[in-house]
């Protein structure tokens, strides 16, 4: 009974233990969950006031830039404002001198419509003593024809060859005051113009010869050159096209040729055959080939470079190549890449005085030769086989007609095709850029004498100025000044046709009267 008593008192006990840890645990959790509650509203409440306090600056930052923005549009106004009244000003004053310009062509109307009723009465005035000058004439006709024993045609007949004479002379003289006027004036701004031109090129002058000598290391090579019986200089001469001169100067072997291109080849063949110590016919042909390509490339940089150092634009690379090669011609002596470049140089200046197109000219200069790659070829004319060159290769057709008329092979039809003509002669004829043989020289002299005094009335002739000038001097009885005006042009043509001249030939005709008395 007694151990009942105390079961049931433990499970009492454990049972009202179990409620109250049951009651104390709920406890602490409705307390926590108190204070979670309490921390969140917190948070809350500071994330309320930090919402506010940026609402605060927010709303005054809003302020500012409202104050900003109506300080910016008062300004906007105010500008305008000031613009309106500077335009309504100026609008009123240009009012007010448009209503003074009405006033003042009302006045120069009136004025018109005032003369103009005075030149109709002139007018009438005049044909009334027109009417009266016309009869009078008419009666002084009919009495000179009385007292003349003349018709009226044949006395105008006689009047007009009186006058013509007349006139003549007086037309002479004052062509030849005119002449004179214009010449100086001319000739003053041609040579400052030709002048500016070729103090701003200031280029230097090369001059070419048909021989290269090449130096050997010692005598031996000579030998090596030549080759058994003859066999090594043979199948150079024969493979490179260039005559090899092997003479009793010292070290030296010489390298002729009248193609300058073919005399460059064979040098740089030979040297290279004397370094690699081979010289046969096979060798020969192996090197030539590797040197002609190497040459190849040097010509295209050689126009490549002449067209970099003009500063030309829109020229195909194989116009290039083309204008490489003029560096291995020569015309009487001088390298035409180099008096191709000069050209371009001086008709970019002229142009540029006078107001022309100094690219197209520039370019057409520069371009002008490049048909004498070729005219040793397939024959022609160098002039026009450039201008082909250049059609072919599709360039404008005005920079077309510059190239291929400068030596008038065609009409110049344009003030470029002009220019560049002049400065191809300006850089042809200047001292020292060309030579000649004295054959050639003596020849052209004699020419040039021979065609003036073949002219009737002609005296006598002197070629002056190394050809680049010539006297000739006329009987005064037998030429006039028209006729002695027509002779020198008519000399000019001539030579122009049937001399070949570098740069100019010009025409000096003198004439003049001697009066000779004694006094005893």
């Amino acid at each position: 009974m007694t151990n009942i008593i105390l079961l049931i008192a433990s499970l009492s006990t454990l049972v009202l233990g179990t409620f109250i840890g049951f009651y104390y645990a709920k406890k602490r959790a409705i307390k926590q969950k108190d204070l979670e509650l309490t921390n969140t509203m917190l948070e809350r409440e500071r994330e309320i006031a930090r919402a506010e306090k940026r609402l605060i600056q927010i709303e005054k930052e809003s302020d500012k830039k409202e104050m900003e923005a109506e300080k910016k549009a008062q300004q906007i106004i105010t500008s305008a404002q000031n613009e309106i009244d500077k335009k309504d000003r100026q609008l009123e004053k240009e009012f007010a001198r448009l209503e003074e310009r009405e006033k003042s062509l009302d006045l120069k109307v009136e004025d018109i419509s005032t003369q103009k009723a005075r030149i109709d009465a002139l007018e009438n005035e005049v044909i009334e003593q027109k009417e009266k000058l016309q009869q009078v004439i008419e009666e002084e006709v009919t009495k000179l024809e009385s007292i003349a024993g003349l018709s009226e045609k044949e006395a105008k007949k006689v009047l007009l060859e009186k006058i013509e004479e007349q006139s003549q002379q007086d037309l002479v003289r004052k062509m030849h005051r005119m002449k004179e006027q214009l010449a100086i004036t001319v000739n003053e701004e041609a040579r400052n113009i030709i002048v500016h031109s070729i103090q701003r090129l200031a280029s230097d002058v090369t001059v070419e010869s048909t021989t290269t000598e090449i130096k050997l290391e010692n005598d031996d090579m000579k030998g090596r050159i030549i080759g058994r019986e003859g066999r090594n200089i043979s199948a150079l001469e024969r493979t490179l096209g260039v005559g090899i001169i092997i003479d009793d100067t010292p070290n030296i072997v010489t390298i002729s040729s009248f193609d300058p291109l073919r005399r460059f080849v064979g040098s740089k063949v030979l040297k290279e055959l004397l370094i690699d110590g081979r010289i046969t016919p096979a060798r020969i042909e192996e090197v030539l080939l590797q040197k002609t390509k190497e040459v190849d490339k040097m010509i295209q940089k050689l126009g490549e470079d002449a067209i970099f150092e003009t500063g030309v634009s829109g020229i195909p690379p194989e116009i290039a190549k083309i204008l490489g090669r003029l560096h291995f011609r020569t015309s009487y002596g001088q390298n035409v890449l180099r008096h191709s470049i000069e050209s371009a140089f001086i008709a970019e200046q002229i142009a540029i005085m006078i107001g022309a197109d100094s690219e197209l000219t520039k370019k057409a200069a520069l371009l002008h030769d490049l048909g004498k790659t070729l005219s040793h070829e397939i024959g022609g004319k160098h002039a026009l086989l450039s201008g082909e060159i250049a059609r072919k290769f599709g360039l404008k057709e005005d920079l077309v007609h510059a190239i291929e008329a400068h030596h008038e092979d065609i009409p110049l039809q344009s003030i470029e095709a002009y220019i560049v003509q002049a400065a191809d002669a300006i850089s042809a004829s200047r001292p020292g850029a060309r030579r000649e043989t004295s054959e050639k020289f003596i020849k052209r002299m004699i020419e040039l004498e021979g065609i003036a005094t073949s002219y009737k009335g002609v005296n006598k002739c002197f070629a002056m100025s190394a050809g680049r000038e010539i006297w000739v001097f006329v009987d005064p009885k037998q030429i006039n000044d028209l006729k002695a005006e027509q002779l020198s042009r008519d000399i000019s043509r001539r030579i122009e046709k049937e001399v070949q001249f570098p740069g100019e030939v010009k025409v000096v005709l003198i004439r003049e009267n001697r009066y000779t008395n004694t006094a005893k």
